[in-house]
């Protein structure tokens, strides 16, 4: 992880571990040490080494990756236990509760009995529990992954940009938080899991899930639901298919912004976004590909820099409406015009929902021609749960996905006609309430233009807040974006 990442963990732990300060200091002189030793990074963690008996060595432990999260755990228990602190719940509160319990104990009356881990404690105060000291160990580090795991799935969550296709509302580099309160915490659908870690151990092919447990998909209450303008994590669709065919709730996170919910239409014309048939307006850092026109003067690289324009290539670029604008006012350039395909234009952009799916979508053997691209699109009724949409050449191929991968039935044609689940049918009833997700950087973003609907069982959660930045574009002195620590996502 970057520095960005653990600068921005200082900032959010910093004021509680502060709290602390005064509660070790206090608790470093009752056991005969300096209180200033516990402001010395490793050095305290040495001194409680001491304190609490432990061989001096131990502080290896705290340079290993991976194992120095339960050593210091560890270290940090028989530490309290050299205060009298034997029993489990007052242990996991010295972790989980420091900026309380550490202060507490170092001004009340908690004495410091001797090194937990010497003969001599034992002998003097008695063994004070039967179980040896690596089971205490394990049971505090198990309680609070546990605990940690619990607010990761039911409250909030960390994750990075790792691609443009959000720009420039989130940055590549930048780590946001993800409200699971804002539409309710979706419950595991595949409880056998290793927490915190991806779909497959680093380097292997092995899975970290088990598909011994399958639960149906369930969510808590949230604090509301799914708006328009929301920012959203959810899992990508595209993996239910080969070769992937991932369980829903291991499915790769994408965020992207929520165009149209459930029962709303579609459509975009000349990249212009219509809902209901009203139009909307973009948020103010959407950005596209622009054509530019040079006098021919050559212009200074800074301006691009300023302006946040990317891509330049003497004829093309992306950036905001408002840095369009204000490239058209500098000397040197004779035009910057939006880069839109026109409806009906072919090429690449044409490869849109649902031309993207199989030809198993078709009714009569071809699809209908429906001159849609990234830019011209729609109208289209994004599926809300209860309605019943009429099925036929033109409405098939948009909804055939939906009532075979997403919802479960077993779809087959034959002839011009359609069998659901066995049954002969001219119209389906949706199960769930489906939305349509859009990147910001509209030229630049695999989103629903090109996969179709987002069911409800992938949402994850709402986007709010960026709390690191890093660049890695630039040199290691200016890597960190500060002025986007803690920045609102909107």
């Amino acid at each position: 992880m970057g520095i960005a990442f653990y600068i921005g963990v200082c900032i959010i732990a910093g004021p509680l571990l502060l709290l602390t300060i005064p509660g070790y200091w206090r608790l470093f002189e009752k056991a005969g040490r300096r209180g200033w030793e516990v402001l010395i990074p490793f050095y305290n963690t040495y001194a409680m080494l001491n304190i609490c008996g432990r061989p001096s060595w131990w502080l290896v432990w705290a340079f290993v990756p991976g194992f120095n999260f339960i050593a210091l755990i560890a270290i940090h228990i028989d530490f309290v236990k050299s205060y009298g602190k034997f029993k489990i719940r007052e242990q996991l509160a010295s972790i989980l509760l420091a900026f309380i319990y550490i202060l507490k104990w170092g001004f009340d009356g908690t004495q410091y009995l001797g090194p937990y881990a010497s003969r001599g404690f034992q002998e003097k105060h008695g063994k004070p529990a039967e179980r040896p000291a690596i089971i205490d160990w394990g049971i505090v580090v198990i309680c609070t992954l546990a605990v940690l795991a619990s607010l990761r799935m039911l409250i909030i969550e960390s994750y990075l940009t790792t691609t443009p296709a959000m720009e420039r509302t989130l940055l590549e580099g930048d780590s946001f938080f993800v409200s699971k309160l804002s539409y309710g915490a979706r419950l595991p659908m595949r409880p056998l899991s290793i927490p915190f870690v991806n779909n497959y151990a680093p380097g292997t092919g092995i899975k970290t899930y088990s598909d011994g447990i399958k639960l149906p998909y369930m969510r808590l209450p949230g604090l509301g639901s799914v708006g328009r303008n929301d920012i959203v994590v959810f899992n990508y669709p595209m993996e239910a298919d080969s070769p992937y065919y991932r369980p829903v709730d291991k499915r790769t996170p994408f965020i992207k912004r929520c165009i149209a919910v459930a029962g709303d239409t579609f459509s975009m014309t000349n990249a212009e976004i219509y809902i209901n048939g009203k139009k909307i307006a973009d948020p103010a850092e959407v950005q596209m590909n622009y054509k530019v026109e040079l006098t021919g003067a050559a212009i200074n690289p800074e301006v691009f820099k300023q302006l946040h324009i990317t891509g330049f290539n003497g004829i093309e670029s992306t950036m905001t409406a408002a840095s369009a604008k204000a490239l058209r006012g500098y000397s040197g350039v004779k035009s910057v015009n939006a880069s839109i395909a026109w409806r009906g234009q072919g090429g690449e952009q044409e490869a849109v929902f649902p031309a993207v799916y199989p030809s198993k979508t078709m009714l009569n053997r071809t699809l209908p021609d429906y001159k849609w691209n990234m830019d011209n699109f729609g109208p289209i009724v994004i599926p809300a749960k209860g309605w019943t949409v009429k099925l036929d050449s033109l409405t098939f191929p948009l909804y055939e996905r939906v009532i075979e991968v997403y919802e479960n039935n077993t779809v087959k044609t034959s002839a011009g006609v359609i069998f659901i689940n066995g049954k002969k049918t001219d119209s389906y009833t949706f199960k769930m309430n489906y939305y349509w997700m859009m990147g910001d950087n509209r030229h630049d973003s695999l989103d629903s233009r090109f996969w179709g609907f987002v069911p409800e069982d992938h949402i994850i959660g709402e986007a709010v807040a960026v709390w690191t930045s890093t660049d890695s574009s630039e040199d290691f002195g200016h890597q960190i974006r500060w002025d986007r620590f803690f920045m609102k996502i909107r």
